[in-house]
């Protein structure tokens, strides 16, 4: 019998990986590789265990989540030998990562709530490290992904729980092939896997390629050991991406052989400051390097870089609170420093701290700065260059000053290359965007008045005279313009926002047409505003800015008199005063704290979308990154680095719903964009940073369109489907239509009468296509050898939820059911019977609301009693429902109400053990494994009928 293409695959990977080094070990179960784990931990620690020492030793690695046992991993394990000694073991060497035991299995079999046969195993030093998960080519990479999620819930707990020891995951096909790092489930994305690469960028997805780069054994074990970054702040390991890793093995290459100096360009939003910690904490550990100093040039830039520092790594650095703390920490032990450059300087060129530095001047210390495209440019670099004669100093960037960009200063025109030489690392933004690094850009240029002798509209690109640009008819039109497009940009306050104007005075105007437009209920939306009320907004191009007073918040404002700066400062202290009333908050300009804690407060708020438009002028626009800002709003004449840098804003990856950056123009700004892109990509390069226009989208819909109903002529066509590769055909073609909705969704000119598909057709197509995923979702599916093809296909349900259809907006509807007319009852029910058709959450509560509203809902009398009796009826629903749960399976209720909190707290599936726990009488063995799965699927529906979507 010919071997399936998956085995052929998955046969030449492991003869591949034996021929790299790797030792091929059968391993049936995990009685097998726990007694494998432990002759390879006597191996590599030389020494020999017995069984009451081995157990201590399981029992110590055997808790926390996949964080803690991270952790665990990097640590020494303690024991007590069996004369009472205490002893430790190292469960992986970290400093000499190729010196590890090595070995490779496959098809190692787990039980925990399913039979699970994983793929391709990894072990270093007995412990499963790197799972890989095969899929026959032709096949979509993602289900491979779904299939280590599957895994995940269902047996890498069961055991010992060494499988929660994994730390890298490969997924492939054999063409494609990724690699991420292990997580909660809860928190992962298909977005978060990641391509491998040579130096150039150019990608290795060819799974023999990638085998020979990447798993050879010393490197795989240097990424484990070197790369992988583990997150306190959030608890989460992090690895990083190939441009990341060539990049950091450059600099420490150039420490280490030269004394010269370079600089990274890595296109903004591709994870800098990662690149730049890991670079720096790996050069501490260089006994030649007597300190590393990470400079950047705005005190908040300061904290927060310090902050992500710590959360990488707790405790490494404390941020430099003023220039004697900087001088202290540079004279003291501290290895890692972070400063702002203005705290440098005076450090350096103030005499009162010249005797405490003078000590430093011959010392071998590496600086590292952030975004070196901005204030390195004049004096302070010359300063800091002469008084650190042993220095070396790296700069990143993701815009390099270049000659056409360059200003002008004291030292003449200064690009990049000549304060920090030749580049040690490329990744401009086209390599970004087509590894999926970061998103596209959808631009649109909004014409914002008319001609008074005509009808016709300028052309945006036209304009530029600032009577008209500041014109209070013009602002007013932009707001109402902003108002009437922010939910479709932002998928429904899913995301946020920023809109960056010319300057404080139209910061000041636009923050006013956006609090008179709420006064009068036009909108409900958050809006927050902040900006700088004292001097020298519009510096000379790349000039040093030094503040007088260390302690100010160093991003300027507009140069005004005494009277407007006291103006303006007393409009931005009322515009606080209502960010106050709506977070019960206390901030104010009274002092640079307040103020630098309010501007750290709109930051964490922006981030967890509790704002929903930012105002700014200059600050956000550079070195603040939130995944869930996808829209920036333009009033402003941007250009080159400055252009780039703001709508880099945009476009960090999140999930799929977010399929590019959305950039708003109120100005003239597409020349200015298209030279901006040419400059940091290249000439050719607009095409691939820039989302197709609205028009070309609404042609690929049509042929999209076409190919749907070449397969399914009409909705009802669908029934008919013969078999499940024409089934699969459908889902794959109405798929390419919803990708493409909901990117038009978010354009100006949206309107589902313009589409060749009308919106009813739309949700209708989608009510069939989610028939076939609830048919085919293959919850109790779990052998994989033989199981339906359409379980190998990505519906994308993400792009199918919608956050303005829940429970509550159902609610609503049926309160408006129950006040209605008698003619109008028969409509209404009918619409709320297609969105419980057509939304993929409401699906699973379709009997539950109908039954209320066949039962119930007639009996009510005021309209007003509806959504608390909809609730009583549920939690009536629920007990009755988990009872006959109880009592068909023969369960302890209790006891089963303890397993769906612990499922509902955790994110995972009850082990098989847990479900047994439930079982008043234990069922023969060939019964067990039916009714373990019968249960956990019972326990599956009953959380998604009546716990999801329920919080308010």
């Amino acid at each position: 019998m010919n071997a399936q293409p998956e085995q052929l695959l998955e046969n030449n990977l492991i003869d591949q990986l034996t021929q790299l080094g790797y030792q091929r070990i059968v391993l049936n179960n995990e009685t097998e590789v726990v007694g494998n784990f432990k002759r390879q931990i006597e191996k590599h620690n030389k020494v020999s265990l017995t069984e009451t020492e081995f157990k201590q030793i399981l029992i110590y690695i055997n808790k926390g989540n996949t964080f803690e046992r991270a952790k665990t991993l990097r640590s020494r394990i303690p024991y007590v030998n069996d004369l009472g000694e205490n002893k430790t073991i190292q469960l992986i060497d970290s400093k000499n990562w190729c010196k590890n035991e090595f070995q490779v299995a496959n098809q190692i079999s787990m039980k925990g709530n399913y039979d699970n046969r994983y793929d391709v195993t990894i072990l270093i030093n007995g412990l499963p490290l790197v799972q890989i998960e095969l899929k026959r080519r032709g096949l979509e990479l993602k289900e491979a992904f779904n299939q280590i999620n599957r895994y995940q819930k269902h047996s890498y707990g069961a055991g010992f729980g060494l499988f929660q020891f994994i730390q890298l995951f490969i997924i492939s096909n054999g063409v494609n092939t990724k690699y991420y790092v292990n997580g909660r489930v809860k928190d992962r994305s298909f977005k978060q896997t990641f391509y491998w690469a040579d130096k150039e960028n150019e990608l290795i997805t060819n799974l023999p390629e990638f085998a020979d780069d990447f798993m050879n054994p010393c490197h795989l074990s240097k990424m484990i050991t070197q790369y992988i970054v583990l997150n306190e702040t959030q608890k989460a390991l992090m690895v990083l991406r190939p441009y990341q890793y060539y990049a950091v093995e450059a600099i420490i290459n150039q420490v280490k052989t030269t004394i010269d100096y370079g600089y990274i360009w890595h296109t903004t939003g591709s994870g800098k400051t990662l690149t730049s910690f890991k670079a720096a904490q790996i050069l501490t550990g260089i006994p030649e390097v007597h300190k590393v100093v990470f400079v950047v040039d705005r005190k908040d830039l300061d904290t927060q870089t310090a902050k992500e520092f710590n959360s990488f790594s707790k405790g490494s650095i404390d941020s430099t609170n003023d220039t004697k703390t900087l001088v202290n920490q540079m004279t003291g032990s501290n290895k890692l420093i972070v400063t702002t450059i203005q705290k440098l300087n005076n450090a350096i060129t103030k005499p009162y701290y010249l005797k405490a530095m003078k000590g430093l001047e011959n010392e071998r210390i590496v600086f590292i700065f952030d975004e070196c495209h901005r204030s390195q440019f004049g004096k302070t670099h010359e300063d800091i260059k002469n008084f650190f004669k042993g220095c070396q100093m790296f700069g990143f960037t993701g815009t390099p000053i270049f000659e056409p960009n360059a200003g002008t200063n004291e030292y003449g025109k200064r690009t990049t290359e000549m304060l920090f030489g030749k580049p040690l690392h490329k990744y401009v933004i086209t390599d970004a965007i087509k590894d999926g690094n970061v998103l596209r850009f959808a631009i649109e240029y909004i014409r914002t008045f008319k001609q008074k002798d005509t009808i016709e509209d300028i052309e945006v690109e036209k304009i530029n005279e600032p009577e008209v640009m500041n014109a209070p008819k013009r602002r007013n039109n932009i707001v109402q313009h902003i108002l009437q497009n922010h939910k479709r940009k932002t998928h429904n306050k899913e995301f946020t926002a920023m809109f960056c104007v010319s300057d404080t005075d139209a910061a000041i105007a636009y923050y006013r047409l956006f609090k008179e437009a709420k006064e009068q209920g036009l909108h409900d939306l958050k809006v927050a505003t902040i900006f700088t009320y004292t001097a020298n907004e519009e510096q000379k191009k790349n000039k040093d800015y030094i503040a007088d007073g260390e302690d100010e918040f160093n991003i300027a404002a507009e140069s005004d008199t005494p009277y407007l700066a006291k103006y303006k400062r007393e409009e931005l202290d009322d515009f606080i005063e209502d960010y106050n009333k709506m977070f019960q908050r206390n901030y104010s300009t009274k002092d640079s704290s307040l103020f630098y804690q309010y501007y750290n407060d709109i930051a964490d708020k922006v981030k967890n979308k509790q704002i929903d438009i930012l105002l700014v002028v200059n600050m956000f626009l550079t070195g603040f990154d939130s995944k869930t800002l996808n829209t920036l709003y333009v009033d402003k004449n941007l250009q080159y680095h400055g252009l780039i840098q703001a709508y880099s804003r945009t476009n960090r990856i999140l999930d799929e719903v977010k399929s590019h950056g959305n950039i708003v123009c109120y100005r003239n700004l597409k020349e200015a964009t298209d030279t901006a892109i040419e400059l940091f990509a290249n000439k050719n390069a607009v095409g691939e940073i820039i989302e197709l226009p609205y028009e070309a989208l609404d042609q690929k819909l049509q042929e999209k369109y076409d190919a749907l109903v070449t397969i399914t002529p009409t909705v009802d066509s669908v029934n008919t489907l013969q078999n499940e590769e024409e089934q699969a055909e459908f889902i794959k073609a109405f798929r390419e239509v919803m990708r493409l909705i909901n990117k038009m969704k978010q354009y100006g000119d949206f309107n589902y009468d313009d589409l060749p598909i009308t919106h009813q057709e739309f949700e209708d197509y989608k009510s069939k296509y989610l028939d076939l995923y609830e048919e085919n979702k293959g919850l109790h599916k779990e052998d994989d050898k033989g199981h339906s093809i359409l379980d190998d296909l990505d519906f994308e349900l993400e792009l199918i939820h919608r956050d303005e259809i829940n429970v509550t907006y159902i609610m609503n509807l049926l309160v408006r059911l129950q006040a209605a007319p008698q003619a109008e009852k028969q409509s209404q029910e009918k619409m709320i019977q297609d969105l419980l058709n057509s939304d993929i959450q409401l699906r699973s509560k379709k009997e539950l609301i109908e039954k209320f509203i066949q039962k119930n809902l007639p009996l009510i009398a005021d309209s007003d009693d509806v959504i608390e009796a909809f609730e009583d009826f549920v939690e009536q629903e629920r007990k009755e429902a988990i009872q006959e749960i109880s009592k068909e399976e023969a369960l302890d209720q209790d006891k089963l109400e303890h397993v769906i909190g612990e499922y509902l707290f955790t994110d995972k599936q009850p082990l098989r053990e847990d479900i047994v726990g439930l079982m008043i009488q234990k069922p023969s063995l060939k019964e067990r494994s039916t009714k373990i799965e019968r249960v956990t699927h019972k326990i599956y529906d009953f959380v998604n009928t009546f716990i999801s979507g329920f919080v308010r």
